[in-house]
């Protein structure tokens, strides 16, 4: 098979993670895979896994961006693939605008995945229009269902996203000069029970509730400490002052360390206590709360969207009522005196049985009526 996936830019996030894996996989079975995108520092990955990149401006959120619509047409006219698969809103319209314009009988197949809650509208129905449509989880399949009915529930397929066990099971241990590293810059965790908010720095991550959370849990004699891990983008400087701000009102200045972007995240989650998933809308899957659970650590986070379905299945005393402030700091005391552990992780939650899944819908439409 020839399969060109199409995504704004090829920089942090699930939705780039997911098409390298499957880019990867499909290089590994003998197909071609090609990724078009406006590039990004994971390029280099990619093509290190044998895929193509294709740069194209597909990433605005701009009118503009539909005068790429001509050449998208061209490339997918020259190419030829076999499947053209679309996992975001802007190069999704750009591609179904080119694609409706070509030859139905010879034009490629046409496959989308629904990676998140996006808001209801005209603009993102773009996401459901694809012969097969992959949710990322049960709740996204439900969203889809509930918002956009001229979707047939039979064309829709839900893929979790998979981690892959040999590189997050519950006897990886960071290498020594990884520990020893990390033991010297953070000689303040010692003795501590170490929570760890892993995420980009937005409103909709939580910190102000994890800051709370620490809050209280200092206040109760408990010996804790918070990092907190992600990007902070530029247009959310004021946002990242606003979060020191409360740090030092709350008095947990020696409770808290911002780490900034981790490219060894892994690392940072095997050496905390608690990883903690406070989104203050629904997450469409959670592939952090994942990836600490395959590694044995606890999750506690918000019982909501694809969080709370992993939790429910992987490790039910971790779930809390979103917003419940109460109820955050009951369930993380619990866990921090009761040291529970989550199930193993396995299908269909791992790195292989995406891939399968995923190709097996690419031959699946290949195969069917046009």
């Amino acid at each position: 098979m020839k399969i060109v996936q199409i995504l704004p830019e090829l920089n942090a996030g699930g939705v780039e993670r997911g098409t390298l894996e499957i880019a990867a996989r499909l290089v590994r079975e003998g197909h071609q895979a090609i990724v078009v995108s406006n590039g990004g520092r994971l390029v280099p990955e990619l093509e290190r896994g044998g895929a193509r990149h294709v740069a194209m401006p597909v990433h605005r959120k701009s009118l503009a961006t539909l005068f790429q619509v001509h050449a998208m047409r061209r490339f997918l006219t020259s190419e030829k693939p076999d499947i053209v698969h679309i996992r975001s809103r802007v190069p999704g319209w750009v591609t179904w605008l080119a694609w409706r314009g070509m030859n139905p009988a010879t034009r490629p197949r046409l496959v989308s995945t629904v990676h998140g809650f996006y808001s209801v509208n005209f603009y993102s129905s773009i996401m459901t229009k694809g012969e097969r449509v992959i949710a990322v989880s049960n709740c996204i399949r439900e969203y889809i269902l509930g918002n956009y009915p001229k979707t047939p529930a039979q064309i829709i397929r839900v893929i979790p996203r998979g981690i892959e066990p040999e590189n997050y099971g519950t006897d990886f241990q960071p290498a020594a000069d990884w520990r020893a590293k990390w033991t010297s810059e953070h000689p303040d965790l010692a003795g501590k029970c170490v929570l760890l908010l892993p995420g980009r720095i937005t409103r909709l991550k939580g910190h102000g509730d994890f800051f709370n959370l620490i809050a209280a849990l200092k206040s109760e004699g408990i010996p804790v400490h918070g990092l907190v891990a992600g990007d902070t983008h530029a247009k959310k400087q004021d946002y990242m002052d606003e979060l020191r701000e409360t740090v030092s009102r709350l008095g947990i200045s020696n409770e808290l360390t911002f780490l900034g972007h981790r490219g060894d995240i892994r690392e940072v989650m095997a050496v905390s206590d608690i990883v903690l998933a406070l989104s203050q809308q629904p997450e469409s899957f959670g592939r952090t709360v994942l990836e600490a659970m395959a590694l044995g650590k606890p999750v506690v986070g918000y019982d909501c969207g694809g969080v709370g379905e992993l939790l429910g299945e992987l490790f039910p005393a971790g779930r809390v009522p979103l917003g419940n402030a109460a109820e955050l700091l009951g369930v993380t005391r619990s866990v921090i005196n009761d040291r529970p552990v989550p199930s193993p992780v396995g299908e269909p939650f791992t790195l292989d049985a995406m891939c399968r899944a995923t190709l097996a819908i690419y031959q699946e439409v290949i195969g069917s009526a046009r």
